[in-house]
This record gives C-alpha cells, structure tokens and sequence, in this order.
C-alpha cells in the first residue's frame, strides 16, 4: 500500500489489535466478498444518488485499474503479478497485455539512447 493511502487509514486503526479488522460486518465478522447487492455495490450507489455522472465501478474494475498504474509507472511485470496475486507473470502477461504495448515504444527509445554514439 502507498503511504498516502495508509496515512488515510491509520484513524481507522487507532485503539485496535494488529490481527483486528479494520471495518467488519454487523456482526463483527469480516465483511463479505462484494457483490451486486452488497456493501460495495451500496457505496456506489450511494455515490451516485448524490453524484449521477459517477461512474459504475465494481472491486474488479479497481483492479484493473491498479493494474494498469502499476504498468504506465513502469512496474516490472513481476511486481505487477505480485501486486495482483497472479500464479505467474505468464498470467498477468496474458491478462493485462494490452496495458503494455506503450512499453514497446519507451524501450526502443531507450535502446537508441543506449547505443548512441557521440557525435
């Protein structure tokens, strides 16, 4: 996690234990994996009853997202699988190849600035 997004949170955690959830279900116990009709899908909705031209964005969106981040950032591929989870960087590769043919230019770039000899 970004320090800016641990600096958001750290309030949350005040008085708590380091194996305490940060925000659990009504019953204390983790909350849910996000669905159409869950906690997640609420706080969209609820964004946008004050906000309609917020747009429609689900936990795998984010993802997405995240992903494509990492990459425009430069993130070598094994940080992104890592970051992602992925069984191996063949799969975040296959998943998320579009998000790096900007890295095909860059790298010739690169490459000629390498092997350019001085004038």
């Amino acid at each position: 996690m970004t320090r800016h997004v641990l600096d958001m949170l750290e309030p949350l955690t005040r008085g708590k234990g380091p194996d305490e959830w940060i925000w659990t279900s009504v019953d204390g116990d983790p909350m849910r994996k996000a669905n159409s009709h869950g906690w997640f899908a609420q706080a969209v909705r609820r964004v946008q009853a004050r906000d309609p031209g917020f747009p429609r964005i689900t936990p795998h969106g984010l993802r997405h997202v995240a992903a494509g981040l990492l990459v425009s950032n430069g993130a070598n591929v094994k940080v992104v699988q890592r970051q992602l989870g992925h069984a191996s960087a063949a799969m975040t590769l296959d998943t998320y190849a579009d998000l790096f043919d900007g890295a095909l230019e860059d790298i010739v770039s690169t490459m000629d600035r390498a092997l350019a000899r001085p004038a």
